[in-house]
């Protein structure tokens, strides 16, 4: 199957490549910078230089490629950046996303969006697919927006929503439990907020249920998580316990006192039951992909 990757120089991206070519997929990757992959030894494997949100360049890709699968990966995914260039995020999250659709259609492609759990306001956490979004940042808002153009395609999709996510990069830059290590390695002061509460994924999980979902061409919505409750400091916290410090200088903070420039849902998480019933989902604990994080 002809499987068309858009981010695939991010963390989720990359591993979504990984996964799909263990998978015997024929992989597509595309990214709007150079390939950074060592994918390129692998028969199935190729790479497309093409920034989804340029309408020209992209139709030249789909007409190359004609995939039988799209997973739009790729994202303006930091919550402040995209509430201080509201332009940027709408261009890249929205309008980025309509053009694949766009160009999707024209070939009758399934196709599969990576969304979030900033979708919602946090107010009771804990969502299931069928909770109505109310977001609180613009972050949020732009991913809201792209998730209703995605329900309007015709020829199959399917809406991945998760929640935080963190392991080993392949390539690339790291996440928060791979920055967090080095702080607590380092001694260096750091506030981590004590009161957001969200259900952390391990990477090599959410690559797994995308796969699940091509495999049986599952459409509709589904939460891809993890299955811990935790806040980013008990995270934080686990992670000094694994790097066995317990004179590291991190603080705990409220959301408040953090004073990020998006807003943040207090309650965040997902509920991962559908996944697990209708995909045999299986995350591991965080316990378990902390260890294969830091190993």
């Amino acid at each position: 199957m002809k499987v068309f990757v858009t981010g695939a120089n991010g963390f989720v991206g990359s591993y979504v490549v990984a996964q799909l070519l263990a998978d015997g997929h024929e992989v597509y990757a595309s990214s709007r910078t150079g390939d950074l992959s060592s994918f390129n030894t692998n028969k199935n494997y190729r790479f497309i230089q093409v920034d989804f949100s340029d309408p020209f360049s992209l139709h030249d890709a789909f007409e190359f490629v004609q995939p039988d699968m799209v997973v739009h990966s790729g994202a303006m995914s930091k919550p402040d950046d995209c509430e201080l260039k509201q332009s940027d995020a709408f261009d890249t999250n929205v309008f980025g996303t309509v053009q694949l659709l766009l160009n999707a259609e024209a070939y009758k492609s399934f196709f599969i969006y990576l969304s979030t759990d900033f979708i919602f306001d946090g107010n009771k956490g804990m969502y299931k697919e069928e909770d109505k979004p109310s977001p609180v940042s613009y972050y949020g808002k732009t991913k809201t927006d792209a998730e209703e153009a995605v329900m309007e395609y015709q020829h199959g999709w399917a809406i991945v929503r998760t929640s935080f996510v963190y392991g080993k990069p392949l390539y690339g830059r790291g996440n928060f439990i791979t920055m967090i290590a080095e702080k607590i390695k380092n001694r260096q002061p750091f506030n981590v907020v004590s009161d957001q509460l969200r259900t952390p994924t391990y990477v090599a999980d959410l690559a797994n249920g995308i796969a699940a979902i091509i495999k049986q061409k599952a459409g509709g919505v589904f939460n891809i998580a993890g299955k811990d409750i935790l806040t980013p400091f008990e995270m934080s916290e686990a992670v000094a316990a694994y790097l066995d410090v317990s004179d590291h200088l991190l603080s705990p903070v409220t959301k408040d006192e953090f004073k990020e420039l998006a807003q943040r849902p207090l309650k965040g998480g997902l509920d991962i039951n559908k996944a697990i019933s209708e995909l045999q989902y299986q995350p591991v604990s965080f316990s378990e992909g902390l260890t294969d994080t830091l190993r």
